[in-house]
């Protein structure tokens, strides 16, 4: 394997792990954070009516008719095997990354009103990867990739009237990730390997603008920042090339983009039936590239070469139907397009992206006049998707298939 090749593969095994948690648009986000925006496949914004209208729409949080409510969810993500059939620079690679399962508990709250004021405050997990690989080349670049991160939003909304409302709040992120990769070569003979783990705290902002021109039409615009992630940790390995210490444990560091997105919205009630319709963009063209430092000149001589990204903006098409069957009972169907970031000449193993087609179902039951208790499924399908060299800078030549995500969200909620 040549040198350059293998700075490459390091440099893009070590960060994208990291940058792979920028989940707002495809590449394995998470948009769904409760049991209503779960069965609506987030086409919950314009139409948020619980304690997660914190998260979803906090200008909304003034029209809520609770003096306070609060809910908490938990999901569980299964991520079926992803399977490749083709070859990297040559050599036949067909292999599948392994299966994997998560649970994550999320939590929102709206406090009472002052005056035209409101407070609300939401702890969620917006994004989350994790993809194994236990054949090479595979291992070279993505052995392991396990992300995760969390977000702490306080909110408010100023309330003018029954017409008009604006909210925001702060965002606060914590990123963690972990990277294994192991590198041979076509004779088997170990060339590298490398165990890199990070973390970080970093900041951002969100606004909301919600209109309603008539009592059953709620249109609304909502806009999350981008996020820097400046994710700080420490890389233990060793190699054979390149002047690759034959073993380091060095300081490093990445800045990564969690990119801002912008949601139109609008809602309308046909008597028991409310639908509503989501645009989304996603503003990955942030992600232009992606430069891994380390506090050693040797493994930086190798690790260390900024890599061309260039991810593109992204849009996507959200609808949610919630049929209100009778006072107490809440039925939920949403559908979503989804386009995945990662231009072909990119895309490598350790995020095998490709546009999604997602579905979801749901129900709320209102228990009595303070508890409400529901359950949600989502299938996010990914398209099957054919990669080849050139442009793919990777090597690659072959088709990615299954992949996607199957999510369950059970949630109970409490209103005062």
């Amino acid at each position: 394997m040549q040198v350059r090749t293998v700075k490459k593969s390091l440099a893009a095994a070590a960060a994208l792990s990291l940058a792979s948690l920028s989940l707002h648009a495809s590449a394995y986000k998470i948009p769904e954070q409760s049991v209503r925006s779960m069965a609506l496949s987030a086409a919950y914004v314009s139409g948020a009516q619980g304690a997660d209208t914190s998260y979803y729409n906090p200008a909304k949080m003034g029209w809520l008719e609770e003096n306070q409510a609060v809910e908490g969810a938990l999901t569980g993500i299964h991520l079926p095997s992803v399977d490749f059939k083709g070859t990297v620079a040559g050599v036949p690679a067909d292999a599948s990354s392994k299966e994997e399962d998560f649970l994550v508990p999320t939590l929102h709250y709206v406090g009472p009103r002052f005056g035209h004021w409101r407070f609300g405050f939401s702890v969620t997990a917006p994004g989350g990867l994790s993809k194994r690989w236990n054949r090479q080349p595979q291992r070279s670049t993505a052995e392991e990739f396990t992300l995760a991160i969390i977000e702490a939003n306080p909110t408010f909304s100023y309330t003018f009237n029954d017409r008009w409302s604006v909210g925001g709040g702060v965002r606060l992120v914590y990123t963690d990730g972990t990277v294994r990769i192991y590198g041979q070569d076509n004779r088997g003979d170990f060339l590298y390997a490398d165990n890199m783990e990070g973390d970080s705290f970093d900041f951002g902002y969100n606004l909301a603008l919600a209109y309603r021109p008539r009592p059953q039409t709620v249109l609304s615009v909502t806009y999350r920042s981008n996020v820097d992630l400046t994710v700080d940790g420490t890389a233990k390995g060793g190699g054979s090339v390149g002047g690759l210490p034959a073993w380091f444990d060095v300081d490093a560091d990445v800045e990564v983009p969690l990119p801002a997105t912008l949601a139109l919205a609008v809602s309308h009630d046909f008597g028991r039936i409310r639908l509503e319709a989501v645009y989304e963009r996603t503003f990955w063209s942030e992600y232009d590239k992606l430069d891994f430092n380390f506090d050693n000149r040797a493994v930086e001589g190798v690790l260390g070469r900024p890599i061309r990204k260039d991810w593109d903006d992204t849009d996507t098409f959200r609808i949610g139907l919630t049929w209100h069957v009778d006072e107490r009972w809440d039925m939920m169907f949403g559908y979503a397009w989804d386009e995945s970031p990662i231009p072909e000449k990119s895309l490598g193993f350790e995020l095998p992206d490709s546009d999604a087609n997602v579905f979801s179902v749901g129900t709320m039951i209102q228990i009595d006049k303070h508890w409400e208790a529901g359950f949600a499924m989502l299938y996010d399908k990914k398209d099957e998707r054919s990669v080849s060299t050139p442009p793919n800078e990777n090597g690659i030549d072959g088709t990615f298939d299954k992949g996607g995500a199957y999510l369950a969200t059970v949630g109970v909620g409490y209103r005062f």
